[in-house]
């Protein structure tokens, strides 16, 4: 691990980036020019003491999971990217159809939607990332351990993550996501990943394995969809799926028709917003 180079690299990624850039309100008028290290630890979800030890050259060696946040939060390109990992020691990530890191461009149209929920997920569910919207309305995923950031896999397997949705929806949502990844899985039958949840899916969850047993194939395209808040209440959202062909990744707005009891009532959830997240929600 190269610490010096390292913390010479993060300076300088941190100081090129303004709070527009990665949806943060300008605030006061600022001594010098980037993001303030508290900033960039909150969004890569680490103690901003951490990351000042970093910046200072005597921190640990982060690990892989962690340099992946550094680099969303930073905004990097999959090269930067590439020199991050390498700075600090560690292998960079393959570079394969379905990638987890999030270009820096996509990013950029997520912080820029800060009246709508929006997210960039990969085509088999896993979040990758969110706007502040997106978290007040349904939690902040990416705080969670990386096995339970996968919509579908916490969907099926995870009892409290069906209290997003009205109990009345909720096999239409089910028989949805099995649709999406049998097509999925089919068009990348050599893809572990894939493989690997249907797997994990079938063997742990009756329902999945009843609906995979239809063979019901539909890839996720736009719909309505209706969302239970415990603030706000009851909001039917506009659903569009907007796909990245290079790497399979999809960003997913929300959006409520104006002059509907849903587009006020997201107005008012941009009010309570992050004041109302909670862990067990998904």
């Amino acid at each position: 691990m190269n610490r010096p180079e390292l913390a010479d690299f993060l300076r300088h990624a941190r100081t090129r980036l303004d709070p527009a850039d990665v949806g943060l309100a300008p605030g006061a008028r600022r001594r010098t020019p980037g993001l303030r290290r508290e900033e960039v630890a909150s969004l890569a979800g680490m103690s901003a003491d951490y990351y000042t030890r970093l910046e200072q050259s005597r921190g640990p060696r982060p690990s892989r999971q962690m340099l992946t946040a550094l680099a969303r939060a930073l905004r990097l390109t999959e090269d930067e990217r590439d020199h991050l990992f390498h700075l600090a020691g560690e292998e960079p990530p393959r570079r394969e159809a379905t990638s987890s890191h999030v270009r820096p461009g996509l990013l950029l149209v997520l912080d820029r939607l800060h009246d709508t929920p929006a997210l960039v997920t990969t085509d088999c569910g896993e979040v990758l990332a969110q706007n502040a919207l997106s978290r007040a309305l349904s939690g902040d995923v990416l705080a969670r351990p990386p096995r339970e950031r996968n919509l579908v896999r916490r969907f099926f397997l995870d009892p409290a993550a069906r209290d997003l949705f009205p109990a009345e929806d909720r096999p239409q949502r089910a028989r949805e996501q099995v649709a999406n990844l049998r097509a999925v899985a089919a068009a990348r039958p050599a893809d572990p990943v894939p493989a690997a949840l249907v797997a994990e899916l079938l063997a742990g969850s009756e329902e999945f394995a009843r609906l995979w047993s239809e063979h019901e194939v539909a890839v996720r395209r736009a719909s309505t969809k209706r969302f239970l808040h415990p603030s706000v209440g009851l909001l039917e959202l506009d659903c569009e799926v907007l796909l990245n062909a290079d790497t399979r990744q999809h960003l997913v707005i929300h959006t409520a028709r104006p002059g509907t009891e849903s587009y006020e009532r997201l107005q008012l959830l941009r009010v309570v917003g992050l004041q109302d997240m909670s862990p067990s929600r998904t």
